[in-house]
C-alpha cells in the first residue's frame, strides 16, 4: 500500500466528512487537482505551505485506491509529487491526525508510513 498524506485545515476536514468527500482546499481547486505529499516530503510541505498555521490535520491516505486519477508530477526541484484529479472519497482515508506546533512554531508530525 502507497500511503500519501494531505495537510488542510481542521475545518475543511470537518466539510468534507458532512459532505462525504474533500474537494480540495482553495489552491486545489485554482490549480485542478489535490496536492498531496509522500511522507518525506510532509514536513517540507508543511514548512513551505502551512508555516505557523494552526489547527491543521495531516490526512493519510490509501494512494493505492486512488485509482488512475492518482498522478505522480514533477514539482519542488523535480521531486515526484501524488496529484488527485478528482474528489477524495473519505473511504481511501486510513487516519486523520491533528498537527500541532511546537514552542518554535514547527509542526508536530505522528509517526508516517513511508
Amino acid at each position: 500500500m502507497t500511503v500519501i498524506y494531505k495537510i488542510c485545515t481542521r475545518s475543511e476536514w470537518h466539510e468534507a466528512e458532512h459532505a462525504g468527500a474533500y474537494r480540495g482546499s482553495a489552491v486545489d481547486r485554482k490549480d485542478g487537482f489535490i496536492h498531496f505529499s509522500t511522507a518525506e516530503q510532509a514536513a517540507e510541505t508543511a514548512s513551505k505551505w502551512f508555516a505557523g498555521q494552526r489547527d491543521l490535520v495531516l490526512v493519510a491516505v490509501d494512494g493505492d485506491a486512488l485509482g488512475e486519477r492518482l498522478k505522480w508530477e514533477p514539482s519542488r526541484g523535480g521531486a515526484l509529487f501524488p496529484h488527485l484529479y478528482g474528489e477524495l472519497p473519505l473511504k481511501t482515508v486510513l487516519r486523520v491526525d491533528p498537527l500541532p506546533l511546537d514552542a518554535a512554531g514547527r509542526h508536530i508530525f505522528p509517526q508516517l508510513v513511508a
